[in-house]
């Protein structure tokens, strides 16, 4: 393998591109991100790290505006996911400017895709090491959310995560996804976040996308809606309780 792991543009004789695998084992050990798509809304929550006592929290963040409608969290390399970002706007950018009109969600992922997989393939470069949710809303008003990975594919999803612990999020959402709006679709991606972190306005961040734009969740009102998770949790739990017992009672 060690012929093969140094250089971008050689594969190895199994078809491998090691620098690119490399990438992607840094996304998986990235902070968490999830992206959940409603009818009217869509939800990024991403894991906030831990911050030096004399840091400023505020310029530490994981979920970014590309423009007015769209949004973007990364799992990876924040330096990396820094100059794709800026990228990104610029694109938006210039796609308003010679078009006069708002770029598609379905164009700025294809150009972040299109970044990342250029630099598998050339010379002197490294893949970046990051994935993305990328999240928006298309013309006609309906809501999208995309990935995109260090290798270049990019992919439209109703639910998805992203960085450590992406798995198990990912089985949970498949269970759990259903067609939802506003507040249910907050709710849902917090449920998801407190399957492997816990939850509150000191550990996670939630980002809401919707037709007027987008909003952060205050940490009085994430700490709020997580109450209520807890609670519809616990009053789920006492009820399959409540059958289970009732069940035995009738068997006897």
């Amino acid at each position: 393998m060690a012929r093969y792991d140094r250089a971008i543009t050689v594969f190895s004789p199994d078809g491998h591109l090691f620098q690119v695998e490399y990438a992607l084992e840094a996304v998986r050990k990235g902070a968490l991100a999830v992206g959940v798509r409603g009818t009217d809304t869509i939800v990024l929550g991403v894991e906030r790290k831990s911050t030096a006592r004399l840091q400023d929290a505020r310029t530490v963040r994981k979920i970014v505006k590309i423009d007015d409608h769209i949004c973007l969290a990364f799992a990876g390399l924040t330096a990396d996911a820094r100059v794709l970002v800026n990228r990104a706007r610029i694109e938006a950018q210039s796609y308003k400017l010679t078009l006069d009109e708002k770029v598609t969600v379905d164009y700025i992922t294809r150009y972040i895709a299109g970044v990342q997989q250029k630099y598998t393939q050339s010379g002197g470069v490294r893949p970046f090491g990051i994935s993305t949710l990328i999240v928006g809303f298309n013309p006609d008003g309906s809501p999208a959310l995309y990935q995109t990975d260090p290798s270049g594919t990019f992919s439209a999803w109703k639910a998805n995560a992203i960085g450590r612990n992406s798995k198990t999020i990912r089985e949970f959402l498949e269970k759990q996804y259903a067609e939802s709006s506003g507040r249910d679709t907050i709710k849902l991606a917090i449920r998801a976040l407190m399957e492997t972190v816990e939850a509150s306005s000191k550990n996670i961040e939630i980002a809401v996308m919707e037709a007027g734009g987008l909003r952060i969740l205050a940490d009085a009102e994430l700490d709020e809606l997580v109450a209520e998770v807890e609670a519809d949790k616990a009053a789920a739990e006492a009820a399959k309780r409540g059958g289970g017992g009732q069940q035995q009672a009738t068997a006897s």
